[in-house]
């Protein structure tokens, strides 16, 4: 906060005019002060500030940080953060952080950020437990950066290129700071569709850009589904060749899903893949004979197919054998299973499937039927040291849910009450619901996503504990390359803020917007194509980069 009066003493009006001139003009003379998205839990701004010059500016490991150069996760943001905080500036090249860690006080710059990091896990992922706390205090002396892990020194880089301002001659200033921050939520995810719509490889680097840009930390690809098989399997290449929209142009080979691990990982991003059984699963039958489940009218099979066969054993043998690929490739330890929205009238119409039941002692109950099914699933997850996510379905028809892990909450209604439920059975949830952002209506109203409360619900500090986080879900029927950058944002990042920062301090949506609308101009300025929330402008629109 800017105090340029901490108490001024009652006077003659004169006296009190006098003073308002006086303090109108200091006003005028004073930089207002610069917010970051999402707001940090605790922070403070002061009036007095520093001119930045890059050519004479410098991101360095402190001298006794664990993370020092050739920890590949920071030497590449030092680098990716110094144009993030000088955009527009060309006159040369950013002070390396090699050459000047050995002796950081050479005189080759004026200003310098000095990065510690308490734990050397440079080589590694991010994970669901990954800490992101970081302080940063931004000082005369020069700004000092500390975090416990390198995924939160980059959450503290990106608040300082935040910080960061031009006046109207274009020359950089950053005011006295004071930051404290950390997530309010572990899980703060994107779901993007690329079954529906594929998504070429550059369009999704570009969103887990915008993504660290809003301290997001979950890419969750939903990858295949009914319209399409995208993924290129290595232990079953023809799922892709006859399931994908074009077995050549409109698939990610492990080339490109290794690439998108490595980008998001050097923003601090968990990859968490889904593969959706046994329903949408059309795509799959295209590539993998006798998976399906045949369906039958009048006792004959008619030619169309259901989801996936439970009642067959081989079901079981190839979906073991593919998810030990998908751990393979995939380095992170969670993985969501899907679940949701099975159609069981072609289950009820197939004959071997009605013996299965009869025999398992089901009867005409097929949601026991999906649950065996997910089950058996869970366990191969399981004996891989992965472990599931599933879509709410999976808990309502589990008779016992105390199998499942964490569940994730997508249907509308009273969502808050089916999120009760799954923390009251002492499973971890993650909330989607209120953030579907391919639902219809205007593309600007980005409020009601912001208002959203996540543990407004009646349960105990054990049961609130146990939500874990959100997601903001994108789904591809009506979204491609064309328009997905300007439907997710800002509306995705007045998620983000909800996801990360204090709700008692984020409560109101008035004061929300003049934020959220500079962080907007500044995803422009970044190259994010992202939509207007009102009437205006920004001083640099967006240019394609």
């Amino acid at each position: 906060m800017i105090t340029l009066f901490s108490h001024v003493k009652k006077e003659s009006k004169t006296t009190v005019l006098n003073l308002s001139f006086i303090f109108w003009l200091m006003l005028s003379e004073v930089p207002v002060a610069r917010g970051v998205w999402p707001l940090p839990q605790k922070m403070s701004q002061f009036a007095e500030r520093y001119p930045l010059n890059p050519q004479a500016f410098a991101i360095l490991h402190e001298n006794n940080s664990q993370a020092q150069p050739g920890c590949s996760v920071l030497d590449t943001a030092f680098k990716r953060y110094f144009s993030l905080t000088f955009p527009g500036y060309s006159g040369g090249k950013e002070r390396s952080s090699d050459c000047l860690a050995e002796n950081p006080f050479s005189g080759a710059y004026t200003y310098a950020l000095v990065v510690r990091v308490e734990e050397d896990d440079c080589d590694g992922y991010p994970n669901a437990e990954s800490e992101e706390k970081y302080n940063l205090r931004v000082s005369a002396g020069g700004g000092l950066l500390v975090a416990k892990t390198v995924w939160g020194a980059l959450r503290g880089l990106e608040s300082f290129s935040q910080l960061v301002y031009q006046d109207e001659h274009n020359n950089y200033f950053i005011n006295k700071t004071e930051i404290e921050d950390f997530p309010r939520f572990l899980h703060r995810g994107i779901l993007l569709d690329t079954s529906r719509h594929f998504l070429p490889v550059p369009t999704i680097l570009k969103t887990l850009d915008a993504m660290s840009y809003s301290k997001l930390n979950v890419f969750h690809w939903h990858i295949v589904d009914d319209p399409s098989f995208p993924y290129q399997s290595r232990s079953f290449p023809h799922l892709s060749n006859r399931g994908a929209f074009h077995p050549s142009t409109h698939v990610y080979s492990q080339t490109d899903v290794r690439r998108v691990i490595a980008h998001a990982r050097l923003r601090g991003i968990r990859v968490l893949p889904e593969f959706d059984t046994p329903g949408h699963t059309q795509s799959w039958g295209k590539g993998q004979p006798n998976l399906l489940t045949p369906c039958y009218h009048g006792g004959k099979p008619d030619g169309r197919l259901g989801p996936v066969n439970p009642a067959a054993g081989t079901s079981y043998q190839f979906m073991t054998r593919f998810l030990r690929e998908i751990h393979s490739v995939f380095p992170d330890s969670y993985v969501h299973l899907g679940g949701d929205e099975v159609d069981f009238s072609c289950w009820k119409s197939n004959p071997d499937v009605q013996m299965f039941m009869s025999k398992m002692g089901f009867g005409s109950d097929f949601t026991k039927l999906e649950a065996f099914y997910m089950e058996r699933l869970i366990n191969i997850t399981a004996s891989l040291n992965k472990t599931s996510i599933v879509w709410q379905e999976v808990f309502d028809y589990h008779e016992k849910p105390k199998s499942l892990s964490v569940v994730e909450v997508w249907r509308g209604g009273c969502y808050l009450c089916e999120v009760r439920k799954v923390t009251q059975a002492g499973l971890r949830a993650i909330l989607a619901s209120p953030w579907y952002l391919d639902q219809p209506g205007p593309t600007h109203d980005w409020s009601r996503y912001y208002n959203v409360r996540p543990l407004a619900f009646m349960g105990s500090v054990q049961q609130k504990q146990l939500v874990i986080g959100g997601e903001i879900c994108m789904w591809g029927e009506y979204v491609d390359a064309t328009n997905l950058a300007p439907m997710l944002w800002p509306r995705a990042s007045a998620a983000a803020e909800r996801l990360w920062s204090d709700e008692e301090q984020t409560c109101t949506v008035s004061e929300a917007f003049p934020r959220l609308a500079k962080f907007r101009c500044s995803l422009l300025r970044r190259g994010v194509q992202a939509g207007p929330l009102s009437v205006g402008h920004c001083q640099q629109e967006y240019q394609e980069l």
